[in-house]
């Protein structure tokens, strides 16, 4: 009898071991999965972008780097809304990140006007001179005044015309709808040159040039050919009249809540991814270009002569307002 009471004694014990140990287990598991963390980035670019490859890659090399313990969920095509709304939630926190144009950020924060200057730069690798600077770095430090924290810049490519019809001199673009992103510094430059900017989601752009909604579109090379523009319009100014940067973000009060370890590592890779993507267009705008000249439209080339007064009545405006135009006008003089 008693040989038979301490049989079962072990075996309750055993039983018990292997129950306490995967309780251990479970609750670590539970443990490290509590301390997982996915954070939600949004773009207004489509998948296929540069912005929203680059981001996709920021999100796999920050899981890779952390074991885990961050992931990034990337919304491309304004699923979480357009950028004046993504930033709305950047400020409360109920968006994490953002690849977003500095065009939104300059509505808020007039300094960033001053990258939109008119003939700026001549190329792109300029503009990836002027971004990677000391001095746009320090801009960075402007962004906590709009509840965001500022941790590298990309860009697009520089700005071009596509229109509807033949272009042959500023006449012709008189009165014309001309498709703008929304923000104030190219506003003010298509009003100087007599045309009517009109603000619109790039979903909506297509379907746009296509019914003679607007007459032309203010556009970069990339989307020009990835999106078919040309398959609407006869006319293509070639004017690289403007820059385009994109900043990296991150919610301000979500970045109050990271440890100071991790945000290191997060600053760090989005530096480099949104640097990477400033890299694509210096090495790919020629390619872009020869993609759009596969096309049946007419490429016109053009330099700042074309568009008049319009130049120096937004240099006017602006230098006023932004008055560090200035100093990236020396980076590359």
């Amino acid at each position: 009898m008693r040989d038979r009471e301490t049989l079962v004694f072990r075996t309750t014990l055993r039983e018990l071991t292997v129950l306490v140990g995967a309780a251990a287990i479970a609750t670590a598991m539970t443990a490290a999965t509590a301390q997982a963390r996915e954070f939600r980035l949004g773009l207004i670019t489509p998948p296929n972008h540069i912005w929203t490859e680059n981001a996709v890659r920021f999100g796999e090399a920050l899981s890779e780097e952390t074991d885990g313990r961050y992931s990034i969920a990337v919304f491309p095509s304004q699923q979480l809304g357009n950028e004046a709304q993504m930033l709305q939630q950047l400020q409360t926190g109920a968006l994490d990140m953002s690849f977003m144009t500095a065009a939104e950020i300059s509505n808020r924060v007039p300094e960033f006007g001053a990258f939109y200057a008119p003939f700026l730069v001549g190329d792109i690798a300029e503009a990836a001179e002027i971004l990677r600077s000391d001095e746009a770095k320090a801009m960075l430090d402007l962004l906590p005044r709009v509840g965001v924290v500022g941790l590298g810049y990309g860009s697009a490519g520089l700005r071009q015309i596509v229109a509807r019809g033949a272009v042959e001199s500023p006449a012709d673009l008189q009165g014309s709808k001309i498709r703008i992103t929304p923000f104030e510094p190219i506003k003010d430059f298509y009003e100087a040159l007599g045309t009517a900017p009109t603000p619109m989601p790039l979903p909506d752009v297509y379907d746009a040039l296509a019914n003679g909604q607007v007459d032309a579109i203010d556009m970069d090379l990339e989307l020009i050919w990835k999106l078919k523009y040309t398959d609407h319009a006869d006319t293509m100014l070639l004017s690289n009249h403007m820059m385009f940067p994109m900043v990296g973000i991150v919610s301000g009060r979500i970045w109050a809540t990271l440890p100071e370890e991790d945000r290191e590592i997060i600053a760090r890779l989005m530096a480099q991814y949104t640097d990477a993507a400033l890299q694509e267009y210096v090495d790919l705008e020629d390619d872009f270009l020869a993609e759009v000249e596969k096309t049946d439209i007419t490429i016109t080339p053009i330099d700042s002569d074309f568009f008049g007064d319009a130049v120096a009545a937004w240099n006017a405006k602006w230098e006023e307002k932004a008055p560090n135009v200035a100093t990236l006008r020396a980076l590359v003089d």
